[in-house]
């Protein structure tokens, strides 16, 4: 299932695999100038072709090497002769080789599939992409994956940012994500001038400055809370309880993997 809307010259695609005839754990990718910011998941690869068919890509930029990311990396490459992908250094080996360097748990397979692997070349920290009428910026911004990146338009002020920001105040946290990396991003971008901001899972922001400082204002003060609780004795599983409510639906279709109890490990990490 693939639905697509427009911001200005920036076309969205917003891409999900169907369960009786609805879309479940929707990924996004952005057309612009003849460039592919991400390519959703496995299952709507070919749609995304379809929806694309027109339209010319010069190259691709992964924002990071997860699965709902880089599914249509493959058919897109291997259709498109020529076609050039770019990605964070450590993040070609799983696009080269996905099925051997990205093990996925059930609920990812079944909701966004294995990608087909694909060639790709690194981009640098500050490096810059030009495009017909624009030039994008490469910003690393680990956290959500140590091979996170965001592309940055200065003169338009859009902001591209992957998975690095998601709206609403975070109650749970994947396995190998890294909490404070991800507040130490969020700080980064929050300094630029962002006329729009582009996120690969949720809605786009206009003048997203504020959301961004109350993102880093809640996750910084609820590092607090946990690290209080944790240096007056209290366990995980009691601070998991105190500060992040009842058990989630997605803690269950996980297997645990996204978890309550991982965003205060996640806390804890670095805690002496």
């Amino acid at each position: 299932m693939i639905k697509v809307s427009e911001y200005g010259f920036v076309k969205r695609l917003d891409m999900a695999r169907s369960f009786w005839g609805r879309g479940r754990y929707w990924t996004t990718a952005y057309y612009v100038d003849g460039l592919l910011v991400d390519t959703g998941c496995a299952h709507t690869a070919l749609e995304l072709e379809e929806a694309l068919s027109d339209h010319p890509i010069h190259f691709i930029v992964n924002t990071h090497s997860h699965e709902d990311h880089i599914g249509g990396n493959g058919a897109l490459q291997r259709h498109r002769e020529g076609l050039s992908i770019f990605a964070h250094p450590l993040a070609l080996d799983v696009l080269q080789n996905p099925r051997d360097k990205q093990p996925l748990q059930p609920y990812r397979k079944i909701f966004w599939g294995w990608p087909e692997a694909s060639q790709a070349n690194p981009i640098s920290d500050g490096e810059m992409i030009p495009t017909q009428d624009h030039t994008f910026r490469v910003i690393y911004t680990p956290g959500h994956s140590p091979d996170h990146l965001c592309l940055y338009e200065p003169d338009q002020g859009w902001l591209f940012t992957g998975d690095l920001f998601v709206g609403g105040r975070d109650r749970a946290l994947r396995v190998e994500y890294d909490i404070w990396e991800i507040i130490s991003s969020l700080k980064q971008i929050s300094k630029l001038w962002i006329t729009w901001m582009f996120p690969g899972s949720a809605r786009v922001r206009q003048d997203p400055v504020t959301e961004l400082q109350d993102k880093i204002s809640y996750l910084e003060s609820l590092g607090e809370r946990v690290l209080d609780l944790h240096n007056r004795g209290w366990n995980v599983q009691a601070i998991v309880r105190e500060l992040c409510g009842g058990p989630m639906v997605i803690e269950f279709l996980t297997l645990g993997h996204f978890s309550r109890k991982q965003l205060i490990s996640s806390y804890l990490s670095k805690a002496s």
